[in-house]
């Protein structure tokens, strides 16, 4: 997002936590109502466009919204309204505001019942454990096939082995990929999740399990860069043949083996 879709984006969460709080663990009902409102503005390109224009009047649009949306939880209504009368650099945007608070409110949920940490753990594990798996990976993300089939795979996957929030981040992550890898929405999710933890999140990949001592230190070098506490996630993958490869957000360090030999082919064409 650009730098008027991000406040925009930034004023319409300051006004909905409260509510988020006050829903408690009913807030993951209003973050499912907010996914089927961005359904329907990826499925209607004249209903996003006329939404998010901002040269049509921002009560026009609330109205429009109100009247759509009539079936919906007042709270749903409310949120999608201010969301509408708000300025965003392109209509996409506005999709994807109602989606980062839609996953938001899903997270709230977790945090009311004290279960955040564990939802962040279970879905680092199962990011790990579709590391490598390219053919479930590719049909997670397979537009030809249907999203309640996709849902489906990663019912198959959990097994019932995951907290109620973590099946509804994991089957939307799957219905509705919105041109996102299943495993690159699972990341975004993370980090939405570091947000509400007040920390950042730095992904670790590696050929080799990293030693306790090697992730203190690794955590204390990545604190006094980012001057916030960080948490690591180490993902194995033995595609890696050494180094490290460390994520923090949009940033990437990546010193693996791999890496220097692609770039040594690159300076061998050019």
């Amino acid at each position: 997002m650009r730098g008027t879709s991000r406040a925009s984006l930034a004023a319409v969460e300051e006004r909905f936590e409260p509510v988020l709080a006050s829903a408690g663990s009913a807030a993951s009902d209003l973050g499912e109502q907010l996914f089927a409102v961005v359904d329907a503005l990826d499925s209607s390109g004249s209903l996003r466009r006329t939404l998010g224009d901002p040269s049509v009047d921002g009560e026009a649009k609330a109205r429009l919204a109100g009247q759509l949306l009539g079936a919906a939880d007042p709270r749903v209504v409310a949120v999608a309204q201010d969301a509408v009368r708000q300025r965003w650099s392109a209509d996409a945007d506005l999709a994807e505001a109602l989606e980062r608070l839609g996953f938001m409110a899903v997270l709230a949920r977790a945090e009311h019942e004290g279960a955040l940490a564990q939802v962040e753990a279970e879905l680092f594990r199962l990011t790990r454990a579709l590391i490598g798996q390219r053919e479930v990976n590719r049909t997670l993300y397979d537009s030809a096939i249907p999203g309640d089939a996709r849902a489906g795979l990663v019912d198959a996957i959990l097994a019932g082995r995951a907290s109620e929030v973590t099946a509804i981040v994991a089957r939307r992550a799957a219905s509705a990929s919105r041109g996102r890898r299943y495993l690159a929405t699972l990341g975004h999710v993370g980090d939405l999740i570091a947000e509400r933890r007040k920390r950042e999140v730095a992904t670790i990949t590696t050929a080799s399990e990293l030693t306790s001592a090697q992730q203190d230190r690794l955590a204390q070098i990545l604190r006094q860069a980012y001057g916030r506490e960080i948490q690591l996630n180490v993902i194995l993958d033995p595609h890696v043949l050494g180094g490290l490869r460390i994520q923090v957000g949009a940033q990437v360090v990546d010193s693996t083996v791999l890496s220097r030999l692609a770039d040594a082919r690159r300076r061998l064409a050019g």
